[in-house]
C-alpha cells in the first residue's frame, strides 16, 4: 500500500479505575450508574475519556479520582493495571481503555460524576461471584484488579495502603482476610508479620479497643518488598495451614 494512501485508524482513549477500600471489614469497589448511553442505567467502573489531546493518561486517572470518588486532598495508592482494547468492547467505536488500580482507607461516600446518575460502594465478592453485571468489559477489569491486589499482598507492603496512618495488627489482618477471602489465625499472622523486617514499625501511642489492655499501634515501615513473603493460603485448606 502506498505510504501516501495510509490513514491512521480512528482510536479513542479512555481511563477506567478499580477503586478498592474496606468497609465494615469487607472489600468494596466504587461503581457508578451510567447516566448516558451505552448501557444507560447499568453499573460500571468510574472512568471516562481523556479531556483533550494535551491531557496525560495518568492525569486523567487522577481527575477521575477527584470527580468520581471525591478524593480531594487524599493520596491513594495508584498504579496502572493494564490496557483493554478488544474490538467491540465499546459499541461507540474503537476505544482503548487504560485501567488503573486505586487503593485508599476510609474513603468517603461517592459523588456521581458528570455523566453518571449515581455512585455507590459495592462488595467485591458479590460481583465476582456473578451476582451483579457490569457494563462493557468492566467485570474482567475488576477481576484483574482484585487479583493484582491479592498477589501483591504476598510480596509487597500494599496491605498498608488499605489502613490509616496508624493501625493495629488486627486491622492489618482484616485487610488480608478481606482481600484474600480467607480467615487467618491472629497469633500465626502476628508471627509472620513480625518476621518481615521493615514491613511495619511500632508507634509510641496505644489505642484502647476493648476494656482490657490497649492495642499496640503500628505504621507502615520503610520496606516495600516483603521477604520472606506472606504466602496466600488456599481457601480450601486455609484452616489446616493455620493450625
Amino acid at each position: 500500500m502506498p505510504e501516501e494512501s495510509w490513514k491512521p485508524p480512528l482510536v479513542m482513549v479512555a481511563v477506567d479505575i478499580v477503586i478498592l477500600t474496606l468497609r465494615a471489614s469487607k472489600l468494596h469497589v466504587l461503581l457508578v450508574e451510567r447516566g448516558i448511553e451505552p448501557y444507560l442505567g447499568e453499573l460500571a467502573l468510574p472512568g471516562g475519556f481523556l479531556n483533550n489531546t494535551e491531557e496525560d493518561v495518568l492525569a486523567a486517572a487522577h481527575r477521575e479520582l477527584r470527580e468520581e470518588a471525591n478524593l480531594h486532598g487524599t493520596r491513594p495508592h495508584l498504579e496502572q493495571l493494564g490496557a483493554y482494547g478488544t474490538p467491540g468492547r465499546d459499541p461507540r467505536g474503537r476505544i482503548i481503555s487504560v485501567a488503573y488500580l486505586a487503593i485508599a482507607p476510609s474513603l468517603p461516600e461517592p459523588v456521581a460524576g458528570t455523566d453518571a446518575a449515581g455512585a455507590c460502594w459495592e462488595p467485591v465478592a458479590g460481583i465476582l461471584s456473578g451476582g451483579m453485571k457490569l457494563a462493557f468489559d468492566h467485570h474482567q477489569i475488576l477481576a484483574d484488579g482484585v487479583e493484582r491486589a491479592r498477589a501483591k499482598l504476598e510480596y509487597t507492603s500494599l496491605a498498608t495502603a488499605f489502613c490509616g496512618e496508624t493501625f493495629t495488627i488486627s486491622e492489618l489482618q482484616q485487610v488480608y482476610e478481606a482481600v484474600w477471602g480467607v480467615e487467618l489465625d491472629l497469633r500465626n499472622f502476628y508471627r509472620k508479620v513480625q518476621g518481615v523486617a521493615g514491613f511495619i514499625a511500632p508507634v509510641s501511642t496505644d489505642r484502647r479497643t476493648t476494656k482490657g489492655r490497649p492495642a499496640r499501634l503500628f505504621r507502615a515501615g520503610g520496606r516495600t518488598v516483603l521477604y520472606p513473603p506472606l504466602v496466600r493460603p488456599n481457601p480450601l485448606v486455609a484452616d489446616e495451614e493455620e493450625q
